[in-house]
């Protein structure tokens, strides 16, 4: 057949949206790296170390058996939800039915989408954090929806200012996103701010949606949004073992919420995709008992350590950080004699040949910023601080 050349283009929603970040800078720290260049990456918050002893014994046992290997049911298996509702029990003193109020998801970035695909209708107003994740951007902008970004300011802890919101257009708003304690700025939440969160959401008709991932790291006092009284009426929380338990490619993540939001974001899951591995589940459910020693180790001692490199990092790069900055990642402000941060990251980058994140990807209020990843090994982390002092 003589060949033809055919007009076939892509759906319209691509064009609102990139290749995120990460997926186009780390093709080129790859090929660098193919090219013997030896980077290192500190941009990516991927935990390196392993989940405990316990989960991964349980995941091999259990996938050992004949009778494992079946579809499983779309809510999750009990064991898992219960284990769920207890790690919210210990952590945030929060009471949440195993069988109506929580859904486990195929991690966390999943679930961004079925809550949106739920509760918004194409052309309907979604909040969200600038600076923040740039997930909650995107997949609102493949949907249809219209992003109204609110500011997040250092000179405000990195929490949002009420009095601004209260000023915006608010129609036909669904959804407001937060993220505490919050991915880039390291700023932890407040009893009080979750309360003015909730107050707003209730007078506002707005379902407000905590991502809650980081809330065990370098942090010896958790909280939730579902703490505050009503919260579950006008709140879901997100929340992942990506961080906490080091299981970050075994995608398990769940929402809470009241019962009849989580038959709706069911009801959108069912339709998308399966239930996980009956082995993964049972194994995510041990995880939810890792000891107390486990999660001081794991989550507080050796990223402090980490976190005291990357702190020599910010210094000698001259940036200034909050030292109260909670989570995996160290967030700095870059010096006046920068034009702009990638001045300042593409040197680091080719010159020192480290990868760290320059803050502009999670919004223009990141423009003068850096973000320093605690996912390395600390001979890594002082490596990056000897190539860095070296060409600074």
């Amino acid at each position: 057949m003589e060949n033809k050349a055919f007009n076939i283009q892509p759906a319209e929603r691509l064009s609102s949206v990139q290749e995120y970040y990460f997926s186009r800078k780390l093709k080129e720290v790859a090929e660098m790296n193919a090219a013997g260049l030896n980077v290192i990456s500190l941009g990516i918050g991927s935990p390196d170390m392993p989940p405990s002893e316990e989960t991964i014994k349980v995941l091999s046992e259990e996938a050992a058996k004949s009778n494992t290997h079946g579809y499983q049911p779309y809510v999750g298996i009990p064991e898992l939800r219960q284990g769920m509702a207890n790690f919210y029990k210990r952590w945030y003193n929060v009471d949440l039915d195993p069988k109506t109020e929580i859904q486990p998801l195929i991690g966390s970035k999943e679930g961004i989408l079925h809550v949106t695909l739920a509760f918004v209708n194409p052309g309907d107003k979604v909040l969200v954090p600038n600076p923040g994740y740039p997930t909650y951007t995107s997949l609102s902008k493949l949907l249809g929806a219209q992003i109204v970004n609110y500011d997040l300011l250092e000179s405000n802890d990195w929490q949002p200012d009420f009095e601004a919101l209260e000023q915006m257009d608010l129609c036909d708003v669904k959804l407001m996103w937060t993220n505490y304690p919050n991915m880039p700025t390291g700023a932890s939440a407040t009893i009080e701010l979750y309360q003015k969160l909730v107050d707003f959401a209730r007078r506002h008709n707005i379902v407000v949606v905590n991502d809650n991932p980081y809330s065990l790291i370098l942090n010896k006092r958790p909280i939730s949004i579902l703490q505050i009284e009503g919260a579950k009426d006008c709140c879901i929380e997100f929340n992942s073992m990506s961080k906490s338990q080091n299981m970050p490619g075994w995608r398990v993540g769940w929402i809470s919420t009241n019962a009849q939001f989580i038959q709706w974001i069911l009801k959108v899951k069912s339709n998308v995709d399966s239930g996980m591995f009956r082995p993964l589940q049972l194994a995510a459910a041990k995880a939810m008992e890792n000891s107390d020693e486990w999660h001081e180790i794991h989550n507080i001692q050796v990223y402090a350590k980490r976190r005291a490199i990357a702190e020599k990092i910010m210094g000698v790069m001259g940036c200034t950080f909050d030292p109260k900055q909670v989570g995996m990642f160290l967030w700095g402000k870059i010096p006046e004699k920068y034009t702009n941060v990638e001045e300042l990251t593409e040197k680091v980058l080719h010159k020192a040949k480290v990868f760290i994140t320059p803050g502009f990807i999670f919004g223009s209020n990141g423009e003068r910023y850096v973000r320093i990843s605690l996912c390395a090994k600390d001979a890594q982390l002082e490596e990056a601080l000897k190539r860095i002092t070296d060409i600074i």
